[in-house]
């Protein structure tokens, strides 16, 4: 694998300062992104707290992506070879600076299709600044236009992600890999315990991110724990990602999410980090059982002749259901709470259940990962 970064060196940083915080060095790996590449260096160049650098890492891409790049004022460092998707282009970027740069320097990692909010760095920033033992700060994301009727769904479920984690005062599972900021010394860290087996070895040479798991965001969440740090996702920090465009896109990407959560589980063991993650794991299963054993009874009281009976305890159970889909929406104004009202998200709470079912047996089988 080799670089070529603007025509220049990438050890050779151009307009670096030492603003509060040390200077904040941006990673967009991008493959063949050239629909929204553009767009989301823009959003970088109009920060309430711009970056010192902006490195897009083009990875095999066949597009104009790289001219776009350069045309908003990117350097643009190139990989070929690299058979490890967004996590192996990571690594090599990473692996080019993380040496030479000053431990109280600043990383955000962010992927191409997403446009962060005019005042996401300086907020990160300064969440990141406040707490020492805060190993990451991640993004609270909403759906983009586009999609459709399946677009319209993801929208929601972001809205209701949002409200959760502003209830939780910023605390989440996951660091989201859409947009994550991270101290240079925290990713010494990870790659110091990668190579002398505190951590899982990832790609086995010190990467930063592991090369082996279909959720690097995950899993480097999970190497952060168990390291003692902290992780947060404040409500300040905000962003607008891509949707799933099509029903089939949206499986392909959820059945990576799940299965790569459950091998990441897996891959950790039983440990004070993991047991509130094997929890989720193990009520989502149960989840999937509920439904299939919903959906069954329905489908056998309608083809025996039986008839659907209507019982009050039933009914107060749906009743508080209909109630949680209304109230978690409030982000969308009451519009879209109404609309919750009918019931018709469904159709994607079915569809999400069947992707465990099939991450869960995928999993327990072994069968190929796909990314």
């Amino acid at each position: 694998m080799h670089q070529v970064v603007n025509s220049e060196t990438i050890a050779a940083p151009r307009g670096s300062h030492r603003a509060p915080g040390g200077v904040v060095t941006v990673l967009v790996p991008a493959h063949n992104e050239s629909g929204g590449i553009t767009e989301t260096l823009f959003s970088l160049n109009n920060q309430t707290r711009r970056p010192d650098r902006v490195i897009v890492v083009a990875d095999n891409c066949t597009d104009n992506t790289e001219e776009l790049a350069l045309a908003q004022g990117a350097e643009v460092l190139r990989t070929v070879g690299n058979k490890d998707k967004k996590a192996g282009a990571l690594n090599f970027a990473l692996g080019q600076f993380l040496p030479g740069a000053d431990p109280e320097d600043l990383v955000l990692v962010q992927d191409a299709d997403s446009q962060l909010a005019p005042d996401f760095i300086e907020n990160a920033t300064n969440n990141l600044l406040k707490d020492e033992l805060l190993g990451a700060v991640g993004g609270v994301f909403s759906g983009g236009p586009g999609g459709g009727f399946v677009g319209h769904l993801q929208r929601n479920e972001y809205a209701r992600y949002a409200r959760d984690v502003e209830r939780l005062h910023g605390k989440c599972l996951v660091v989201t890999g859409t947009a994550a900021l991270f101290r240079i010394k925290t990713l010494r860290d990870v790659v110091a315990s990668r190579l002398n087996g505190a951590l899982p070895p990832g790609n086995g040479e010190g990467g930063v991110y592991d090369t082996s798991v279909l959720t690097e965001d995950n899993e480097l969440s999970f190497a952060l724990l168990t390291l003692g740090y902290r992780i947060a996702s404040p409500s300040n920090c905000t962003l607008v990602t891509e949707v799933m465009p099509t029903w089939r896109e949206l499986w392909a990407q959820r059945l990576r999410w799940k299965r790569g959560a459950v091998e990441n589980c897996v891959q950790y063991g039983w440990t004070k980090v993991t047991r509130p993650y094997w929890g989720r794991q193990f009520l989502s299963m149960i989840g999937v059982l509920v439904t299939l054993a919903y959906l069954g009874s329905i489908v056998f009281a309608l083809t025996t002749g039986m008839g659907l009976n209507l019982h009050p305890f039933w009914i107060t159970v749906t009743c508080i259901f209909v109630l949680e889909r209304i109230i978690t929406l409030r982000l969308r104004g009451w519009r879209y709470m109404l609309l919750a009202a009918t019931m018709y998200e469904a159709v994607i709470d079915v569809f999400l259940q069947a992707v465990h079912a099939k991450a869960y047996l995928d999993a327990v089988l072994n069968r190929k990962k796909v990314w």
